[in-house]
């Protein structure tokens, strides 16, 4: 099962990816409510009690890596919920090829939308996809009137492979060639892998 990111922090300069725990959810929940982002997500409003079961799902399943997106500025310091600012994830769900990884990202918070966070998160996401994962090839499905993803995907030097007029979405695709490995290695050699049970405030600390 993909307990491989259970303890495990990847610190850049503007964000901080941790594991999805039952702490993240009322937050993500409360995002979730948002109209926009159920429709650059194609997700369905789900109860908390649901968003629960999701994500006890997205720990024990084999084809599911998840991190939640924390702003390095905040945290550690302030509490995790009052930090969150997205969610990026991948999925492994090639049967024939589990070298595929199928990357999602999202950047909740629109105040910090457009400041790089998106960016080095799903950087920060690859690398470990590609060091700890053995991903060699990245797909993302975007939805077609999302310019500002599509737009940062092909920063991340994605190619357009295909567009689906059916589910009005863009696939973006990129072969980790050696070149492209170095380049992700370079983009990311200032993250740093920390364990989050280390990192985490005990509980009680925050209210004193």
């Amino acid at each position: 099962a993909m307990k491989i990111n259970q303890d495990t922090v990847l610190r850049g300069k503007k964000v901080t990816l941790v594991p999805y725990t039952a702490a993240h959810v009322p937050r993500y929940h409360e995002w979730m409510q948002s109209e926009e982002l159920q429709r650059l997500t194609a997700s369905e409003p789900l109860s908390l009690e649901q968003e629960h079961e999701m994500q006890r799902s997205w720990r024990d399943d084999a084809d599911k890596c998840t991190f939640i997106v924390l702003d390095s500025g905040r945290w550690p310091g302030q509490a995790e919920e009052n930090s969150m600012v997205g969610d990026v994830n991948l999925f492994l769900t090639n049967s024939e090829d589990p070298t595929v990884g199928e990357i999602e990202i999202m950047i909740a918070e629109p105040s910090c939308r457009g400041r790089g966070f998106g960016k080095e998160a799903t950087l920060l996401m690859m690398a470990y996809g590609v060091r700890k994962l053995g991903i060699t090839k990245f797909e993302a499905k975007i939805g077609q009137e999302n310019e500002a993803s599509i737009c940062m995907f092909k920063k991340l030097h994605f190619k357009e492979v295909a567009m689906s007029s059916i589910f009005q979405e863009v696939t973006l695709r990129l072969d980790v060639s050696d070149q492209e490995r170095q380049w992700l290695l370079e983009q990311t050699n200032h993250m740093e892998e920390k364990s989050y049970a280390e990192l985490k405030q005990p509980a009680g600390v925050l209210d004193t």
